[in-house]
C-alpha cells in the first residue's frame, strides 16, 4: 500500500498539472471503488477549479469552492495527468476531464482506493479523528510519550495507530524503529521519553529522506509521471528478515506483530 511518502510524491506530482485547473467533466466507469462514489462528483465538481492539492494522512484533495474530492490510492491506486485520448488500460476506473484538455485517470485494480466528496467547510467523517501529521511541529517526543502512557499495545503497532500519528504503515515504522534502536515488541507505555524523542526524531527523518528520494516502489507503486520511487534501496529492516543486519550483522528477526510482517535487529533493538 503507498504509504506518506508515496502519497506526498503522487500530491507533488499532479500538483503543476491540476492547479487551477477546471474540471469540464467526469467519467465513471464504475459506480463503486471500496465504497459508492457519491453523485456530487458528478453532479457538483464539473465546472469547478482545483484550487489546491492537498494531502491529509494518506488521502489526496482536490479542494474546489464547493468541496474537495477526497483520494485514497488504497492498496493499488494510481493518479496520472494524460491526454484525453489515451487508450484505457484495465482498471481505469474514473477520469476527471480538465480544461488543459488532459484528464486525470484514476486506476486502481483491487479496487481498495476510494473517491468521495467532502463539501465547503465540513470535514469527513474519515478525517475527524485523525493523529497529528508526522512531520509538523505538534509531532515529536514529547507528545508520543504522554500519548502512549498505561498502552500495552506493541509499540510498532502503537505508532502505525492513525489516531495516534498518521501516515506511518508498516514500511516505515520498521525503519523508524530500527534507526532509534527501539523494538518493535516493547510495550508502548515502558518506551522512555528520550527514546521516543529519538523515534520522533528516526520518523521525520526517514519520511522527509523518503519523500525526497520519490517514495518505495514496492509491488504497484509508481508516480505520475511513470518514474518508480527509489528508496526501496535503502532500506535497513522491511523486507530483509534472515538477512544480516547493516549494524551488527546478525541475521534479523522477523514475526507478525498486529498482523502485519516485522522484522527486527534482536541485538540493537530493545
Amino acid at each position: 500500500m503507498p504509504e506518506l511518502p508515496e502519497v506526498e510524491t503522487t500530491r507533488r506530482g499532479l500538483a503543476p498539472h491540476v492547479e487551477g485547473r477546471r474540471v469540464t467533466g467526469v467519467v465513471l466507469r464504475r459506480p463503486d471503488l471500496r465504497w459508492p462514489i457519491p453523485y456530487d462528483i458528478v453532479e457538483t465538481l464539473p465546472g469547478q477549479r482545483i484550487e489546491q492539492v492537498r494531502r491529509r494522512a494518506k488521502y489526496l484533495l482536490l479542494d474546489t469552492a464547493a468541496g474537495s474530492a477526497l483520494l485514497h490510492l488504497g492498496m493499488s491506486g494510481s493518479l496520472r495527468v494524460l491526454p484525453a485520448d489515451t487508450p484505457l488500460r484495465a482498471h481505469d476506473h474514473v477520469d476527471l476531464a480538465l480544461d488543459s484538455g488532459q484528464v486525470l485517470r484514476f486506476n486502481d485494480p483491487r479496487r481498495f482506493g476510494c473517491l468521495l466528496w467532502q463539501p465547503a467547510g465540513q470535514m469527513h467523517e474519515l478525517l475527524r479523528d485523525l493523529g497529528p501529521e508526522p512531520l509538523s511541529d505538534a509531532f515529536d517526543g514529547d507528545y508520543l510519550f504522554a500519548r502512549s502512557r498505561k498502552r500495552a499495545a506493541p509499540v510498532k503497532t502503537f505508532l502505525m495507530d492513525q489516531k495516534v500519528v498518521v501516515g506511518v504503515g508498516n514500511i516505515y515504522a520498521a525503519e523508524a524503529l530500527f534507526a532509534a534502536g527501539i523494538s518493535p515488541l516493547r510495550e508502548a507505555g515502558k518506551v522512555s521519553r528520550e527514546r521516543y524523542a529519538a523515534l520522533a526524531d528516526a520518523v521525520k527523518a526517514i519520511l522527509g529522506h523518503a519523500i525526497a528520494r520519490g517514495g518505495t516502489t514496492l509491488r504497484d507503486f509508481i508516480s505520475p509521471d511513470g518514474a518508480p520511487g527509489y528508496f526501496e534501496q535503502e532500506l535497513s529492516a522491511y523486507g530483509r528478515g534472515g538477512e544480516p543486519c547493516p549494524r551488527c550483522g546478525r541475521p534479523l528477526k522477523q514475526a507478525s506483530i498486529g498482523q502485519r510482517a516485522s522484522v527486527w535487529c534482536g541485538h540493537c533493538q530493545r
